[in-house]
């Protein structure tokens, strides 16, 4: 990793790199049209480049952070899963999502993104949180899986409508580079992408939510949710025991007022624990006339829990109740469950899957806290 990724860099940077080799700025402008419209990955691609310049780019900087990566393909070729390996062997995940046009809705394409290899916060139903956390990812290694996509559009003709940070990571904890990265994939002379297209997803990180608020983006923010009741949210985001969940919900809201945009909650459904007439009570009192919109979300099983996800039932009676309370509510269904699509579960069996002893003793765990915290 001793070469940045040539993604990485600013347009003002790639100018004043070839400045500094007596090259003009209309160099910096070929490059760029090479790794932004043709999304190269190769020297090859620079053709437009004098032998010798093309030479001192590819020695200066990686043209692709992503290594040998793996696809698999569900829901009939709609969702498809990578598994990229980084230049230092860790792996990280990123989705595909398509979908076809409907009535009057256009079709979209959404790339789901990670930001981390691994995940600090360690929320117990989410199998990266079982992997524990190595290290943030670059600029150029956040913003490479987006071009990965686009190249794979390309030869179908499509262009990529939406990206979303909710892949592996909690964006927030890497707050300089995945700003960096939505600033490369907004901006005009870049991927060009338009900021309302563009989520950035948080488990409810204070200071990186103070720090949108004052830059006021027209990205759209989603928070994690998963429970108001404090006792319960510490068991399944641990991070609400630094960040509680009304300091989180303040910090979104002032966002959505800086920016006029709603805040996306998304509230994981585990059966017999969040789901509850109690649970959807503390969710609609704490958003209830607040700009603010909620996603249920059935629980992608994971072998290290002992829960199942909400039954359709329930989901339905959750949803209702939130929105007799006002707050507008959708149940999101889930795609790639055949491929592993939820955060982190490739990583996890190419990592290898823990002992059963292991599993043994963090599901009775799991089971115990969850208990403790659904009586207090």
């Amino acid at each position: 990793m001793s070469r940045p990724g040539l993604s990485g860099l600013t347009p003002g940077e790639l100018v004043a790199w070839m400045s500094d080799r007596g090259e003009r700025a209309y160099r910096a402008r070929q490059v760029a049209d090479a790794l932004w419209g043709q999304h190269a990955t190769s020297a090859e691609a620079l053709r437009t480049l004098p032998a010798g310049l093309r030479e001192a780019l590819v020695d200066a900087f990686r043209l692709d952070t992503l290594g040998d990566t793996t696809v698999r393909p569900t829901d009939g070729g709609l969702t498809e899963k990578a598994l990229h390996r980084l230049d230092d062997g860790r792996l990280v995940e990123s989705v595909l999502m398509r979908y076809p046009a409907r009535g009057a809705r256009r079709e979209r394409a959404t790339a789901c993104i990670s930001s981390q290899a691994g995940c600090a916060v360690g929320c117990p139903f989410c199998a990266t949180g079982e992997l524990g956390f190595a290290r943030d990812l670059e600029t150029a290694e956040i913003v490479d899986q987006v071009r990965f996509w686009q190249r794979r559009l390309n030869a179908e003709g499509r262009r990529l409508t939406n990206v979303v940070f909710m892949g592996m990571g909690e964006p927030l904890l890497n707050t300089e580079r995945v700003l960096a990265a939505a600033d490369a994939l907004t901006d005009p002379r870049r991927f060009g992408m338009g900021a309302r297209h563009l989520t950035i997803s948080t488990s409810g990180v204070v200071p990186g939510l103070e720090r949108l608020v004052a830059a006021a983006p027209q990205y759209t923010l989603a928070v994690s949710l998963h429970a108001a009741r404090p006792a319960l949210r510490d068991v399944l985001v641990p991070l609400n025991r630094r960040y509680p969940v009304d300091e989180v919900v303040r910090a979104a809201t002032a966002y959505a007022a800086a920016t006029g945009r709603r805040v996306s909650y998304e509230v994981v459904m585990i059966e017999g624990i969040n789901d509850t007439p109690a649970d959807a009570s503390a969710i609609a009192a704490l958003l209830r006339g607040r700009l603010a919109h909620v996603n249920l979300i059935p629980m992608n099983p994971v072998a290290h829990t002992p829960w199942q996800p909400s039954r359709a039932p329930r989901l339905a009676a959750f949803a209702a109740a939130l929105r007799a309370a006002g707050v507008t509510t959708t149940i999101r269904r889930n795609r790639g469950l055949e491929i592993g699509a939820a955060c982190g579960q490739l990583a996890a069996e190419s990592a290898g899957l823990p002992s059963p002893t292991a599993v043994a003793l963090r599901r009775e765990r799991l089971a115990r806290e969850s208990a403790a915290a659904l009586r207090a």
